[in-house]
């Protein structure tokens, strides 16, 4: 065992409480996992990994508060954190402000960057483009858009209506509620989806809300089949939640998915599960960090230091066997070349991949007119079946593996 005395502290800032605790319990998971694997393999260059974990209760105010407690009073200049956007902005001029490193493993809306942050999860061009052509390709260019009210669903949606514009789309509709909203408030939402007859439903609900969306939505006889609910962060945690019924049928786009069949992916479900006696809560938010906090300590192992200024040079070259498939930080923009898959739920509240990319995709977080059909030019796994019916031969494909 390492000593205690050479503990290395590193800051783990992710809600346990309030409306998108369901998703960041989920990373705080992926996190110390990690950190377990590391110290039983002995540390980092002989120091054992110590989380300081804080939360602050889906409260984006409190995260910029926490991280100046974890840099000024507890000794950390690393910081693992944040799901939402907006709590990354209070987090962002904290880090900067004492130069110190921000690990972010969410999807996000773009144009950002930081030469304190390393953005571990999807920017725009890693996920709406793909998604965008995939459902304009199999069930129409009318589209509606239901979010959270704060800054990620709004920025995600603007980047969305200029790629469905590109592909001679429309959006005919756009409502937000917040994010304490009730099963009643996503009642209205789903009246004024009838009335305007969409093709397709694109989602940046999130949290607790996606639970009572997809429930309203099977609630007045929505049909996933015909009109799916399309999204970018609805993910296995919020599937476990809501119901395999609610969510059968319903699409995400995410770099990972846990019904990945790798050895890489094999090895952390195990790992995940070893340590928290399921895997029904792993999502693709997890993952990320969970690569992550292996990126950075292979950069401490390399460079013999925690200093920020020599880490963030190291991590220019980082890479990680991921069980999403290989990953590495763009140097260029501190964003991270990720694997790009669009997966539809099964009957039994499952992922199946319908389409993936060759490679891991370069990230753009600047786009603002993607370049549509290079996506559509580049998809694996083209499925012309939007109604599923091939769904039964990946699942079994799938659950060989699991």
């Amino acid at each position: 065992m390492v000593a205690e005395q050479l503990a290395l502290r590193v800051g783990v800032l992710f809600s346990q409480t309030g409306a998108t605790a369901i998703i960041e319990r989920s990373q705080l998971n992926g996190a110390l996992l990690a950190i377990e694997e590391i110290n039983q393999s002995g540390g980092v260059n002989g120091r054992r990994l110590e989380p300081v974990i804080l939360d602050p209760g889906s409260v984006p105010i409190r995260y910029g508060e926490m991280a100046e407690q974890l840099l000024s009073e507890d000794g950390v200049t690393v910081i693992f954190g944040c799901y939402m956007s907006s709590a990354r902005k209070e987090v962002l001029p904290v880090v900067e402000r004492r130069n110190a490193m921000f690990f972010y493993p969410t999807l996000y809306e773009g144009f950002e960057y930081s030469p304190n942050v390393i953005y571990g999860g999807a920017a725009p061009n890693q996920n709406s483009v793909p998604l965008a052509s995939y459902l304009m390709e199999l069930y129409g260019n009318r589209f509606y858009f239901v979010g959270s009210d704060y800054i990620y669903p709004r920025e995600s949606n603007r980047v969305m209506r200029n790629i469905v514009r590109q592909g001679r789309g429309t959006v005919v509709g756009e409502r937000y509620v917040s994010l304490d909203g009730t099963p009643e408030d996503f009642d209205a939402v789903i009246a004024d989806i009838k009335r305007q007859k969409p093709d397709v439903i694109f989602s940046t609900v999130v949290g607790t809300g996606t639970v009572h969306f997809y429930q309203a939505y099977l609630r007045h006889g929505g049909n996933a089949a015909k009109v799916p609910i399309a999204s970018l962060t609805t993910n296995e945690a919020e599937v476990e939640a809501m119901g395999p019924q609610a969510a059968a049928g319903h699409i995400t786009a995410a770099p990972y998915f846990r019904t990945i069949s790798s050895d890489a992916n094999r090895r952390f479900l195990d790992g995940y599960r070893r340590m928290f006696g399921s895997i029904t809560t792993v999502t693709s938010c997890c993952e990320a960090v969970y690569f992550q906090v292996h990126m950075f300590a292979d950069a401490v192992r390399r460079i013999g230091s925690t200093d920020t200024d020599r880490l963030r040079v190291a991590l220019m070259s980082a890479e990680y066997d991921a069980p999403q498939g290989r990953v590495w930080v763009d140097p260029e923009n501190h964003h991270t070349f990720l694997h790009s898959r669009i997966a539809r739920v099964d009957e039994t509240g499952e992922f199946v991949i319908q389409r993936e990319m060759p490679r891991p995709v370069k990230p753009d977080p600047y786009l603002a007119y993607p370049a549509l059909n290079d996506w559509s030019l580049r998809l694996l796994n083209p499925d012309p079946d939007p109604l599923g019916s091939r769904l039964e031969h990946v699942v079994h494909v799938n659950q060989q593996h699991h």
